[in-house]
């Protein structure tokens, strides 16, 4: 028989801030994986405020998400770009920066790339 599972951003099991105060992770853990709500806040840059985290030249985490509020500018390590926004669904590959674009937190639901994401 099937158990009904019931969980919730707004009690995250785990939270897991940036740098600087730009922003943070929540996450819940699920059987296939952690599944995560982040807000990425103006000013905000992967490689300023998650490359100490990580300690990689650029973010290895490959992403399946989508894009509820704000936007991001994605530019891979071989030069490859887009820009996400509202309404968008991602597939990222490990190898890529990322920055919040404007004057608005980004935020953003990924339930693949997020289980160690900024993890200390």
């Amino acid at each position: 028989m099937a158990n009904l599972i019931r969980k919730s951003f707004d009690s995250p099991e785990e939270t897991r801030p940036f740098e600087d105060g730009k922003g943070q992770l929540q996450l819940v853990h699920m059987e296939g994986g952690g599944v995560g709500r982040a807000t990425f806040e103006p000013g905000w840059r992967w490689s300023q405020h998650v490359k100490p985290i990580a300690q990689t030249d650029s973010c290895q985490a490959a992403h399946k998400g989508y894009f509820v509020s704000g936007r991001m500018k994605v530019v891979m390590d071989d030069g490859e770009e887009t820009e996400y926004g509202p309404g968008d669904f991602a597939i990222i590959p490990p190898g890529h920066d990322a920055w919040t674009v404007g004057d608005e937190a980004c935020v953003v639901i990924d339930w693949q790339g997020f289980g160690d994401y900024a993890k200390k």
